[in-house]
């Protein structure tokens, strides 16, 4: 009899969804019969594993005090929550999981070393938690993990996700240590976005509804992509070494392209320094605080505004200066003009967003100035920016202290990091040069750190011949209006269709106890009808996620889900209306 006897069918039902960590596996050519010769039972009487060297997984800590805890809570949101656990072991800590969680809570694993899942997947019979979608093993790819990450969208919403790091795998490995602060990392970034995306998506795309028309004839973009080939560009951040920077490159300046914030531009008046370009992509209100702020409005006149549809349209009209829109990932544009126009992943930092759009106009080298992503005294921006006058004490609670570059002491938060991160990775797909003027902040990891003179002397400041004004002449010319597409009316046939379909689900609700199953599908039904307009989806998307909430986060249904559908219903067809208005008000050119 085998002693992985499970190992062919797992892997089998994992060939049939597709699963990358088939081929993962195959690629390192295990031997289930050496894997299987290292399967015994230990001294304690646990069934263990030896490997060709290093101790046993088990010999030093007995399972049961490795996956003590595991089992998560019912807090009430188990059922749309999800656990990722970094080291799959022989299994024992995966199924404490599956068997204290229902078939709706999601289950990660990460295994980096291929012999070992080997053994955890002959052990176990898997075959009914895959087929449900319950458990999902991934191979230590980022890509793959990204992929599976974008399905937990429910679980960050509704329910909360786990991260268990396995310690008996921990001693076989840095990367075991590796994988589990990159999971930590990407979960609070995501975390940080998904909860961003929930509460203001709703205003973000209204903004951008209210900016349509005015956008259209501001220009566009997309003009611009790959012409600033040979340019050295310059990102200008608010942090507290700008102070010392500025006044420096003003003296100093070469022949570089300076771009900064909105909320910068202040600080820059107050030393003198006018930049080539701004950016915004701040959607609030509060944005109006960084014009006001000047004290002379004519100091930005001349300084183009690269700004987001998504920005409030009443900052927008004060702004004196020449404006470009910058239609961005997650509103109306993201799949209807992605043709046309040049959307942009704005993230949700705007020298994350300025690097985006350098990188995407092709430019040959980027320096970054007063990108701090920390504070070491009692202020967290340069003097001028908005942020400036709070004082910041350190607290453990939010704060983190950590070691610059010189061994000193500075401080950050969780907010800052996750900009940090989002930098150094759209930094390092641009593959071009680039450089951090420091001054003593967080160091980041894609650039190099130089002085202003090797700065000077590495190029950074100076852009290839013509190339600088050929950027420019292309920015005035992306200012010319553009065609605005006309789209057709959605409103009647959408209430026909959500009518009819109301009418079902009221009919299963007279038992959702028996029903219950019918009712799940008519539900996910309504939630691929509300996804399968690319243009409407992005303003429906608290609706989406609302419905699969009723999908995906419910054990059982009562009359309370139908009422939250009815509401649900209703928000959809008021908005379908209002995008109806903006977007088809015209007998102009028909686009869709």
């Amino acid at each position: 009899m085998s002693v992985i006897p499970f190992l062919q069918d797992n892997l089998t039902a994992l060939a049939k969804i597709g699963s990358p960590v088939v081929k993962w596996i195959e690629s390192h050519a295990v031997s289930p019969e050496v894997v299987a010769g290292r399967l015994h039972r230990n001294s304690k009487g646990n069934l263990d594993y030896a490997p060709e060297q290093g101790p046993s997984l088990y010999g030093a800590m007995p399972p049961g005090m490795v996956y003590r805890g595991w089992a998560p809570a019912d807090d009430g949101r188990l059922a749309a929550g999800a656990t990722i656990i970094i080291g799959s072991g022989l299994g024992y800590g995966i199924n404490t999981v599956l068997t204290n969680t229902p078939n709706t809570h999601k289950v990660l694993v990460v295994e980096p070393w291929p012999e070992l899942l080997t053994a955890c997947l002959g052990l176990t019979d898997y075959r009914p938690f895959i087929n449900a979608k319950k458990l999902i093993f991934l191979p230590p790819d980022k890509a793959a993990f990204e992929t599976a990450l974008k399905t937990l969208d429910v679980c960050f919403l509704f329910g909360r996700i786990h991260l268990r790091a396995d310690m008996a795998c921990k001693q076989h490995g840095p990367q075991y240590a590796q994988w589990t602060e990159h999971v930590r990392a990407r979960l609070e970034n995501t975390s940080v976005e998904l909860s961003t995306l929930r509460q203001k998506q709703d205003v973000m795309v209204g903004n951008e509804l209210k900016n349509y028309h005015q956008a259209m004839l501001d220009g566009s973009l997309l003009g611009l992509r790959g012409m600033a080939r040979g340019v050295a560009a310059v990102i200008m951040g608010a942090g507290p070494s700008l102070a010392r920077f500025a006044p420096e490159l003003s003296r100093r300046r070469g022949h570089a392209l300076y771009t900064t914030a909105l909320q910068t531009l202040p600080a820059l008046e107050g030393m003198g320094f006018k930049p080539d370009l701004c950016m915004a992509i701040d959607f609030r209100p509060e944005m109006r605080t960084s014009i006001d702020r000047l004290k002379d409005r004519s100091f930005a006149a001349d300084i183009p505004l690269i700004y987001s549809t998504k920005m409030d349209p009443d900052v927008l009209a004060l702004y004196p200066g020449p404006k470009l829109p910058m239609w961005t990932v997650g509103g109306i544009a993201t799949y209807v003009l992605a043709n046309q126009e040049l959307v942009m992943d704005g993230g949700g930092n705007v020298a994350v967003a300025l690097c985006r759009f350098l990188i995407a106009c092709g430019v040959g080298s980027i320096l970054l100035v007063g990108q701090d992503f920390s504070w070491s005294g009692d202020t967290t921006h340069v003097s001028g920016h908005h942020a400036s006058a709070t004082r910041h004490a350190y607290d453990p609670k939010r704060h983190m202290a950590l070691k610059n570059s010189h061994g000193e002491t500075i401080y950050t938060n969780v907010g800052y990091m996750a900009a940090k991160r989002d930098m150094e990775k759209s930094l390092g797909e641009g593959h071009i040069p680039v450089y951090n003027l420091y001054g003593g902040g967080v160091p980041i990891s894609s650039a190099e750190n130089v002085t202003l003179e090797q700065a000077h002397r590495s190029g950074a400041l100076a852009s290839a011949p013509g190339s600088l004004e050929w950027f420019r002449n292309a920015l005035e010319r992306s200012r010319t209006p553009r065609v605005r597409p006309i789209f057709s009316a959605r409103a009647p046939k959408w209430s026909t269709s959500l009518k009819n379909v109301t009418g079902r689900i009221e009919k299963l609700f007279k038992n959702p106890g028996k029903n219950a199953v019918e009712i799940r599908v008519m539900f996910e039904r309504v939630r691929y009808f509300l996804r399968q307009d690319p243009l409407y989806m992005p303003y429906l998307y608290n609706e989406i996620m609302d419905m699969a909430g009723l999908c995906h986060a419910r054990a059982t249904y009562g009359i309370k889900d139908m009422v939250e559908f009815r509401r649900i219903r209703k928000r959809v067809l008021e908005k379908v209306r209002e995008m109806d208005q903006v977007l088809c008000s015209s007998r102009e050119w028909r686009a869709a």
